[in-house]
């Protein structure tokens, strides 16, 4: 585990591309994951959007495998883990760093907007379901998710 660094940018996305293609599509349709996880992706931007909020990598074998971020207001917006690294706890690992960043930053709760794919995980996290949210558009396709958080001391 160690925090997120620029050249981070392709094995982060790549993590999160594999995660929704392969491990999300389970949940939702072709059209919702091709607009959830387009082709392609502007690297510069993506890693703005990494660098802008306080941003965790896990790496297994020297390899990126995961990546999660938490914003200064508590929002635990990404958690991915490349589909290969599946059952190695580097979801969990992830979540446990964002929860030492959200103490550091004076925070006692978190909050996620978690896919269908990732409601099981977050919940033995610890998160508890606020709502579902039957409207989230993204590039012209509804994904459902839930509103989650997650308290702590």
């Amino acid at each position: 585990m160690r925090t997120y660094e620029p050249e981070d940018a392709e094995p982060t996305w790549e993590a999160y591309f594999r995660a929704i293609r392969d491990t999300a599509s389970k949940d939702y349709s072709s059209e919702q994951v091709a607009a959830w996880a387009p082709e392609s992706v502007d690297l510069v931007e993506w890693n703005e959007r990494r660098s802008a909020a306080h941003t965790f990598v896990a790496v297994i074998d020297e390899r990126v495998v995961g990546f999660s971020d938490v914003t200064d207001d508590g929002l635990l917006d990404m958690l991915f883990v490349h589909p290969d690294a599946s059952g190695r706890g580097a979801a969990r690992a992830l979540v446990e760093a964002v929860i030492v960043k959200a103490r550091e930053l004076g925070l006692s709760e978190l909050h996620t907007h978690a896919s269908r794919t990732a409601r099981p995980a977050f919940e033995r996290f610890g998160f508890e379901v606020e709502r579902a949210n039957a409207h989230n558009w993204i590039r012209g396709e509804n994904l459902p998710n839930y509103d989650m958080h997650l308290k702590f001391d």
